[in-house]
């Protein structure tokens, strides 16, 4: 079953929702897209896990997509986290007696860190993939840049020609309408808030999670998945860097292999 709907957010921002939902479901995954980016970047990895009997539901961050909010734009990264929270709230009121997890890639991924460390019982478990969770060059585009004075100023987000190896995805990349081509000086600095945010509170990560990253990742480096995988407090917890991968390892020639691992570590924790 597919279903797509608007939901509104604390702020009365609107965020656009989609479910996706076997008959048999063992397991609800909620995918939190990276920056720039959006949720329908997620179709093939939803239908597949859909093969393996987990419903999936996913949303355009604001500022995203065909959510609503200023483009390439947020006040506060913790409003990532709350718009994050409404949607396992309502996921664990519909289906209570499914276990929950959440996939996070890039910015989604420090978003859903952030999300494990702010509420730690919520979820079976987390993935992380790719995970924006230490300073990176990039965050030197504000620099000297007054924020306050200059929040919706657009900087230049031409990275996509380092997502991925397939030339393919990163042509549709470059074409999508709805891939963000700028973001706000805003945004930038207030991901970098968070990483910050995050760094401060690494030791309180105790969630179940499986962390994932390319070798060869040129937008963040492999460092700062192990980075967390050496600081967090969690108990099971499990890496593992694929060789001569980029960043957007779900959208990689090899991303069959990715998601049979998702697989076999969310069917051994349920």
């Amino acid at each position: 079953m597919h279903e797509e709907k608007i939901l509104k957010s604390f702020d009365g921002i609107e965020l656009f929702f989609v479910t996706d939902l076997p008959k048999n479901m063992k397991a609800i995954i909620i995918i939190i897209h990276g920056g720039a980016e959006h949720q329908a970047r997620y179709d093939y990895i939803t239908m597949q896990f859909n093969k393996f009997d987990y419903g999936v539901c996913r949303f355009d961050n604001r500022g995203h997509g065909r959510s609503g909010g200023k483009r390439g734009y947020i006040d506060n990264f913790h409003n990532f986290i709350d718009d994050a929270d409404l949607i396992v709230e309502l996921v664990k009121e519909e289906y209570s007696y499914l276990p929950v997890f959440m996939l996070g890639h890039s910015m989604g991924g420090l978003i859903t860190c952030a999300y494990g460390i702010k509420h730690p019982m919520k979820l079976y478990g987390q993935i992380l993939c790719g995970a924006l969770v230490a300073e990176i060059p990039w965050f030197n585009d504000i620099k000297g840049i007054d924020v306050e004075k200059n929040g919706e100023m657009q900087l230049p987000c031409d990275l996509t020609y380092l997502i991925c190896r397939d030339q393919n995805v990163i042509k549709n990349a470059e074409s999508d309408p709805l891939f963000l081509k700028y973001y706000t000086v805003k945004l930038y600095s207030s991901l970098l808030s968070g990483v910050r945010w995050l760094n401060k509170n690494i030791k309180k990560y105790t969630c179940p999670c499986l962390i994932l990253h390319g070798s060869e990742d040129k937008i963040i480096n492999k460092t700062s998945s192990e980075y967390l995988y050496n600081e967090i407090s969690s108990i099971d917890k499990n890496i593992k860097i694929y060789e001569g991968l980029y960043h957007e390892i779900l959208n990689e020639f090899e991303k069959n292999i990715i998601i049979s691992d998702i697989n076999c570590w969310i069917t051994d924790r349920i």
